[in-house]
């Protein structure tokens, strides 16, 4: 990872939770439920978020070698009922205090990580977080029923790290269902419209191997095509939007595209 993309990275936690605390800030309480997150409403995953912030920042800023406990943004039923002007502040300072820890660190920085072969901990954090911002910004908007919008670039790095993460070796290990998916021409192209030029945003998910994998690939075919707005297919992909939304335009083999969102989940 470059230093332009890591300063993009640390920056996108602080922009996200920015535009997160401005919902906040308009709310007189956060007890809506969140139907991409079951069981929890916007305080509590935004309390899940903030959480992972401040675990992510101590993993980075003691180097750790194994993972601190994380109870404290996973078990939310203490949270059931948050005040925005706590919340707000809480989640400001967070984003803010990892973003410095991670510049500091640098993308080179080692820690525990999940998964090494993604990169160092510090480049890996940086770029999860971001994105784990991003998408935890839609569970909210879409559950208060505000209007949803990301930036091409932080979307199409959302997708792709998407992918890379399912088509991690030990996904198939850890999820063995998956395997179900893997045949003989099963092939899924999902392909952004309306984007600027030179934004790689038209992927090929390949099932027909051993494992799952992907690349770009624009001008390959596919069993099954599926094309809109990149912020909505991002959604799809994310099982935050139905496949079958206005916009949203599946060609081929839709079977295969309901088999792939039914079993493939993250985030």
């Amino acid at each position: 990872m470059n230093a332009s993309t890591y300063d993009r990275h640390c920056s996108e936690i602080v922009e996200q939770t920015d535009l997160l605390r401005s919902l906040v800030r308009g709310a007189a309480r956060l007890r809506t439920p969140v139907p991409s997150c079951p069981g929890w409403n916007v305080g509590q995953l935004l309390r899940h978020l903030g959480g992972a912030h401040r675990w992510v920042e101590e993993v980075v800023r003691t180097g750790t070698e194994r993972p601190p406990p994380d109870g404290h943004f996973r078990d939310l039923s203490p949270y059931a009922d948050e005040d925005p002007a706590v919340l707000d502040g809480w989640l400001g300072e967070g984003a803010a205090l990892l973003a410095e820890t991670l510049r500091t660190a640098g993308p080179s920085a080692e820690a525990w990580v999940p998964l090494p072969q993604l990169g160092p901990a510090a480049a890996f954090f940086a770029r999860r977080m971001a994105n784990e911002t991003a998408i935890h910004r839609a569970d909210a908007f879409l559950a208060e029923g505000a209007p949803f919008t990301l930036g091409e670039e932080t979307a199409a790095d959302c997708f792709g790290e998407w992918l890379e993460l399912a088509a991690q070796p030990q996904t198939l290990d850890h999820r063995p269902e998956l395997r179900e998916l893997l045949g003989p021409g099963h092939t899924l192209r999902f392909r952004a419209t309306g984007t600027a030029p030179g934004t790689a945003a038209d992927w090929l998910v390949d099932l027909t191997g051993a494992a799952i994998s992907w690349r770009h690939a624009p001008r390959e075919e596919a069993a099954v095509t599926v094309s809109g707005p990149l912020t909505d297919l991002l959604l799809v992909l994310y099982r935050r939007l139905p496949a079958r939304s206005p916009g949203i335009v599946i060609g081929g083999d839709a079977e295969l595209l309901d088999s792939w969102l039914e079993r493939v989940s993250f985030g």
